[in-house]
């Protein structure tokens, strides 16, 4: 009976002693768990106070807000990083296999996102050479239109239908890039065929005479037309007018215009040149004369 008590009262002091022992280790560990959350949230809100601190920062120095977007996105990534590391480290957990274990993930996930990674990259590069900007119109990735947006894996263009295309940045860096709007003035040029009986100083003058008038076309560099192609049966004209980028479409079907009503008068009325004036004029017929061009 004695030792019934005896082995009873030791399994009563062992089970007390096992409680103590899960009581110790269990507080310490939820002080732990307590702290680890802490450090998590105001970890979290000194990144968020970083970030806002730099990218105000940034903004007082007029940086694109692309580039903003970039340095906060990097900010907060790497600083999450450290900062998950660091509970780790603080609840005892061996960070150096852990360490292994993201450098193992990451590569993983780097080669299955490749892609992205790639138009990240190139997105960076973008940023940084700077081809074009936000407002340019661009001819890239075989897309032409107006950049609306840089982001961070694409590039948002406007084209000229009105439609929103995301094109990555990666097809775009690798891609010849042409920049419409980096220049003071863009060239357009059109052709007209003519018979090979015609004079073409006539043609010339009137065209010069009238495209010159067409609005948004520059002066200088002065509207140009030369003879570019010469048969047994035709002669192709090409004309050169400038303008401002954003006005290239406007000018392009104006100048046909033009062009098009200038050859249907040279068809319907016998068109001459005044040799004492060099003017041009356009005789009709019944007026007994020559009536001259008004300019």
């Amino acid at each position: 009976m004695d030792e019934l008590n005896s082995v009873a009262s030791d399994s009563v002091d062992k089970a007390n002693e096992l409680v103590g022992v899960l009581i110790q280790y269990g507080s310490a560990f939820g002080l732990k768990v307590v702290f680890a959350v802490l450090f998590w949230i105001v970890g979290r809100w000194m990144i968020s106070f970083i970030v806002r601190f730099v990218q105000r920062s940034m903004t007082r120095q007029r940086i694109d807000p692309t580039v903003l977007r970039y340095v906060g996105f990097f900010i907060t990534v790497t600083l999450n990083i450290i900062l998950v590391i660091a509970i780790l480290g603080y609840c005892g957990i061996e960070t150096t296999s852990f360490a292994a274990i993201l450098a193992a993930v990451g590569l993983a996930i780097g080669m299955a996102w490749s892609g992205l990674l790639a138009n990240l990259a190139a997105g960076g590069f973008i940023i940084v050479l700077r081809p074009f900007k936000v407002g340019d119109e661009i001819g890239a990735g075989g897309v032409v239109g107006t950049v609306t947006e840089i982001g961070l894996f694409v590039t948002t263009v406007n084209t000229a239908d009105n439609v929103l295309t995301l094109v990555g940045n990666n097809k775009i860096f690798s891609d010849t890039i042409q920049n419409f709007s980096s220049n003071d003035f863009r060239r357009v040029e059109l052709s007209l065929a003519l018979p090979f009986a015609t004079d073409e100083r006539v043609v010339v003058g009137l065209l010069q005479q009238r495209l010159g008038r067409v609005a948004n076309v520059l002066s200088a560099p002065a509207v140009d037309i030369r003879v570019k192609d010469v048969s047994s049966e035709s002669l192709v004209l090409m004309v050169r007018l400038c303008c401002h980028s954003e006005h290239y479409r406007s000018v392009y079907f104006d100048a046909n215009g033009v062009i098009r009503e200038v050859l249907k008068n040279m068809a319907d009325h016998q068109v001459q040149i005044d040799v004492v004036s060099g003017e041009f004029a356009e005789s009709r017929p019944g007026s007994g004369g020559v009536d001259r061009e008004v300019g």
